[in-house]
């Protein structure tokens, strides 16, 4: 089943415009590459291509779970995941475009 998942995404992944067009990477190019990678459980190789997309999923799972759950501190502890996502987004963003 899992193989046929990352096949299927493999087929039908989206193509950037920016990066197509423009031939500039924006802020989410290489979700897609490390969700694919980190289905096939090469975690090295997901980092590489997409830093926050762990810590988004820990966000969106802990989020999920907030709102079934209302933990005590769940909100402040949702800000900062957010603020760290988007921290690494940027400096990944701006590496990319120093290199």
């Amino acid at each position: 089943m899992s193989s046929v998942l990352i096949e299927f995404l493999k087929k039908h992944a989206f193509t950037c415009p920016s990066k197509k067009y423009l031939h500039i990477e924006c802020m989410g190019c290489g979700f897609q590459r490390s969700l694919i990678a980190l289905l096939e459980g090469n975690l090295k190789d997901s980092w590489q291509l997409y830093p926050a997309l762990i810590p988004m999923l820990v966000l969106w799972t802990f989020t999920i779970f907030h709102l079934i759950f209302t933990f005590k501190h769940g909100a402040i502890i949702i800000r900062y995941l957010f603020l760290l996502c988007a921290i690494i987004i940027l400096i990944h963003f701006l590496f990319k475009q120093i290199q």
